[in-house]
C-alpha cells in the first residue's frame, strides 16, 4: 500500500479509539494486513534506490497528511482525539519508514529483521520484480483507492 492509504487508515483508527497505548498495536497490525493486499509500489527496484522517487514518496506524504490536515481543521474536534488520530496516522506508516531508513543503512541487524518481516507481509514481492502484479497500474491502485475512501468516511462520520 501507498502512504497515503496507510496514513489514513492509521487517522482513522486513531480517531475512533480513546487509548493511545491500543492504537499503536493495531495500527501496525493493520498496516501489515493491508499490505498482503495486492498492489503496486512506486518505487523503482531496478534503480535500487530510493533518490530517484523522493518525489513520489513526498507527494503520497502529502496528500495523506493533507487529507487528516483537514478532517482536523475543519471539525471542532477534542485535543485528545486529535492527538489519537496523529498517532495512528504516524505509527500506521511507521514500518514503511524503518523500511527506507533499511535502504539506506542495510548494515544494521535490527532493522534488517524487520524488513525481512515487513517483505513476508507483502506477498505479491513473491512475483518476479518486473510481474504484472507488482507495476503501478490502476487494477493494483484499485485497493488503495478503495481501502482510502473507506477510511476518508470513517474519519468523518
Amino acid at each position: 500500500m501507498i502512504l497515503v492509504t496507510h496514513a489514513l487508515v492509521g487517522a482513522a483508527v486513531g480517531s475512533k479509539i480513546e487509548n493511545p497505548l491500543i492504537i499503536i498495536p493495531v495500527v501496525l497490525a493493520i498496516h501489515y494486513f493491508l499490505d498482503g493486499f495486492r498492489h503496486g509500489e512506486y518505487v523503482d527496484d531496478r534503480k535500487d534506490s530510493v533518490k530517484n522517487t523522493w518525489w513520489k514518496i513526498a507527494l503520497d506524504l502529502f496528500l495523506g497528511l493533507s487529507i487528516i490536515f483537514s478532517f482536523l481543521y475543519f471539525r471542532n474536534i477534542d485535543q485528545k482525539i486529535i492527538l489519537n488520530t496523529l498517532i495512528g496516522a504516524f505509527f500506521s506508516m511507521f514500518p514503511d519508514l524503518l523500511t527506507l531508513i533499511y535502504w539506506k543503512f542495510k548494515n544494521n541487524y535490527i532493522l534488517g529483521k524487520i524488513k525481512a518481516f515487513h517483505s513476508v507481509a507483502h506477498r505479491y514481492t513473491r512475483f518476479p520484480k518486473y510481474s504484472p502484479e507488482r507495476q503501478w497500474t490502476l487494477r493494483n491502485a484499485a485497493n488503495d483507492i478503495l481501502i482510502s475512501l473507506l477510511a476518508i468516511i470513517i474519519l468523518f462520520i
